[in-house]
């Protein structure tokens, strides 16, 4: 029998009268929490989700801030953990696998630390243990522009990377987050997190991508090392492994999840 990955359905979350807007790839299969980094939303694993139907139900939330949920009064790391747990308690009280890229690969390891039994597996994706560098550059992206030409040319050679994001509003083109929340967000993700990545012991994949200026090879190989059942796999990209190589990188996620 042939199954037909169906259109994802929005599903938003009301957290004490701020939207989290989330996208739900349904299916039968068990449930995937998928979280995206600064700058993404959570369309950003549509391969990924149709790569894993019928197995997996992957469920990606745009985090705060991000994509079509609301600005929080502030990005503090208790802040991004209380929205997942809104999300996992959504889905049953069951342990998911959670899959996060960048700032949602912290969240991701921060969460099992957190809530161990609320996390079955972990899949982190190009960011460390330590956490350094900011946002600053995006300070200069334009807020609006009058159409989408103009909009891609004043965001520079970071455009491509934004294809995602660009919105149509009333008042011109822009992006659907603001620059200002993702340097706060990114100062409040900076720090030594070691402890948190070593808490748990539950599966691990971790993704590097071989030509990424985030991750280290030196330090994604002493993750793997010091934490037990971490699988290390590198692929020939940069840091959104997810999106430059999405074959190689669902082939990779695909390989992991069968073992568990």
């Amino acid at each position: 029998m042939t199954f037909t990955v169906p259109e994802a359905t929005r599903v938003d979350l009301d957290l004490d009268g701020r939207r989290l807007s989330c996208l739900d790839f349904g299916g039968p299969g068990r449930p995937l929490l998928a979280l995206h980094g600064h700058f993404s939303e959570g369309r950003t694993f549509t391969p990924l989700a149709r790569a894993l139907a019928p197995d997996w139900r992957v469920i990606a939330p745009d985090q705060r801030g991000h994509g079509e949920s609301d600005r929080p009064a502030d990005y503090h790391r208790r802040g991004y953990l209380a929205d997942a747990v809104a999300v996992l308690d959504r889905l049953g009280p069951g342990p998911v696998v959670v899959l996060g890229h960048s700032l949602g690969g912290v969240n991701a390891y921060q969460l099992a630390a957190r809530h161990p039994d609320r996390v079955r597996a972990l899949v982190v994706e190009d960011v460390g243990a330590v956490v350094e560098g900011d946002l600053s550059f995006c300070l200069s992206w334009p807020h609006r522009a009058p159409d989408r030409a103009a909009l891609i040319e004043g965001l520079g050679g970071s455009a491509p990377y934004l294809a995602e994001a660009i919105r149509a509003y009333d008042d011109g083109w822009g992006l659907a987050f603001h620059p200002e929340d993702m340097v706060a967000s990114q100062r409040l993700l900076r720090g030594d997190h070691w402890d948190d990545w070593l808490a748990t012991d539950c599966p691990a994949l971790l993704v590097h991508g071989a030509r990424s200026g985030t991750l280290s090879t030196g330090h994604a190989e002493a993750m793997a090392e010091r934490r037990p059942h971490t699988r290390l796999v590198r692929l020939p990209t940069g840091h959104t492994v997810h999106a430059t190589d999405p074959e190689g990188f669902a082939t990779a996620v695909r390989a992991f999840l069968a073992d568990l």
